[in-house]
């Protein structure tokens, strides 16, 4: 019976071994795991809300062709109208922006709170906004010839905003892109556009001294899978030339092609940035804690770039985009709110509306989402919770305010609620259960999200006072 046991337990113990995955060998995947915590990352992280800003040739159509709207992005239009590519780069001499001011957009992604902006420097139809040596399809040959980049780092600096830089690898103009590699030939012309694309990657990394990320799209096809290689060679570049500057996972690609997250499951660069209009689960997703990452949101539910149009699809108000402000930072992760400049360089009244009521939301709170995050404790249906780095003290932003006007908060272990404040005000606090509070609200009609900040012991003992039930 003793030698029948044994051979039991031996048997189990193997078993569970076999079922223990192996990492995959990789040249090209993840080449560290966990979060950066240099100062660099730590600013990023800091941060939490940007302006992300989709402009180039396509803002002068705006989603219409020959009298024609088109519903889809603005960007998409030359391939959703099936506009030829010599007909589509002639638009590069009708851009003259004359209403064009770096200061004045510095200046409202200020009033917004944004404290970092993200700039398309090229998007897939290929464009340059700025006078890149390596193509002469920018903003160089333009009647407006100015350097765009130039004084949008220039104006944004000037006003404490961090400056980062959109690139699409995907060219629409570019005669040697690939979207596969089929042949020889296909090898050949995509080792070429490989070199191009490395040239302007190192030229803005050279040209611009302050900028602090890079935002890669357009990476999806299986062209850039196959090559693997070449979006770590990239990353090491840009991190040789600039130290410390932050890349997105949206360049990487492994040796199977697996992108954002590599084949052993460990994120590669240095935050996930594949929330794309999109939010985690703000009480299932608690595994997006334990990296960074950033979500990049649009106002119109389908537009980026310039439509003329909006429309073709639901617009988002103020509150619902401070809300996912809210929930990112509520989460960890960082906020990227898009803006589409028009044809003349000029944003929409609905546009500075946003920027306006955010601003003043967050001229007053800001401090709630700024160097904040996770706080660890359960999300409730009123809202969310954030924590300031080192802060004892916990921030409820309150939505959704019960009509019983009681807020549940349920804490952690060894954690508990001295007091809960807002701005002067102060409410009563009641212990329910084990680690169960009641914040007493004042009744009162709500007009915008509120914030209670809730000062804590968290080296409270925990007692037997209260009971686990017994099911």
């Amino acid at each position: 019976m003793k030698h029948i046991t044994t051979t039991l337990a031996l048997a189990i113990s193997l078993a569970g071994t076999a079922q223990v995955k192996q990492p995959v060998p990789l040249k090209y995947g993840a080449q560290t795991t966990g979060k950066r915590t240099d100062e660099a990352m730590q600013k990023w992280r800091s941060n939490r809300f940007g302006q992300f800003i989709h402009w180039g040739l396509y803002a002068i159509p705006g989603g219409v062709w020959n009298g024609k709207t088109y519903n889809y992005a603005a960007e998409f239009l030359k391939s959703s109208a099936r506009i030829p590519t010599a007909t589509w780069d002639s638009l590069m001499y009708q851009f003259d922006p004359q209403q064009f001011d770096a200061r004045a957009w510095a200046k409202m992604a200020k009033q917004l709170g944004a404290k970092y902006m993200t700039i398309t420097t090229k998007h897939h139809e290929g464009f340059c906004l700025w006078p890149s040596q390596y193509t002469d399809f920018n903003v160089g040959n333009t009647p407006f010839r100015r350097d765009i980049l130039k004084e949008l780092v220039e104006a944004y600096n000037a006003e404490g905003i961090d400056v980062n830089f959109y690139y699409s690898v995907l060219d629409w103009h570019h005669p040697d892109w690939r979207y596969d590699i089929k042949s020889p030939e296909d090898s050949i012309a995509f080792r070429r556009f490989l070199g191009f694309a490395g040239n302007q990657l190192k030229e803005l990394a050279t040209n611009y001294p302050t900028v602090k990320g890079f935002w890669f799209d357009g990476t999806w096809d299986s062209s850039i899978k196959k090559n693997g290689w070449w979006t770590l060679e990239m990353e090491q570049m840009l991190k040789s030339v600039r130290p410390g500057v932050v890349v997105n996972s949206r360049l990487r690609a492994d040796d199977f092609g697996k992108r954002h997250f590599d084949s052993n499951n460990q994120l590669m660069g240095d935050y996930e940035s594949g929330y794309e209009r999109r939010l985690p689960n703000a009480t299932k997703d608690l595994q997006v804690t334990k990296w960074d990452w950033e979500a990049c949101m649009t106002v119109p539910e389908n537009q980026w770039g310039y439509h003329k149009d909006w429309t073709v699809s639901h617009v988002k108000s103020p509150l619902e985009l401070l809300e996912m402000v809210v929930h990112a930072t509520s989460m960890g992760g960082n906020f990227l709110l898009n803006f589409g400049p028009d044809g003349n360089g000029g944003f929409r009244k609905e546009e500075r509306h946003i920027a306006g009521t955010i601003g003043k939301w967050m001229e007053k709170n800001g401090h709630v989402i700024w160097n904040c995050g996770y706080a660890g404790w359960e999300k409730q249906d009123w809202g969310y919770f954030t924590r300031q780095n080192g802060s004892t003290s916990v921030n409820m932003i309150v939505f959704n305010r019960p009509v019983s006007g009681l807020l549940k908060v349920k804490v952690t272990n060894g954690v508990k609620i001295l007091s809960a404040r807002s701005g002067n005000a102060a409410f009563k606090v009641e212990e329910i259960a084990k680690n169960e509070y009641l914040i007493h609200h004042t009744i009162k009609k709500m007009t915008a999200p509120e914030v209670i900040v809730l000062e804590t012991d968290t080296s409270a003992q925990n007692t037997d006072r209260y009971q686990d039930a017994k099911t």
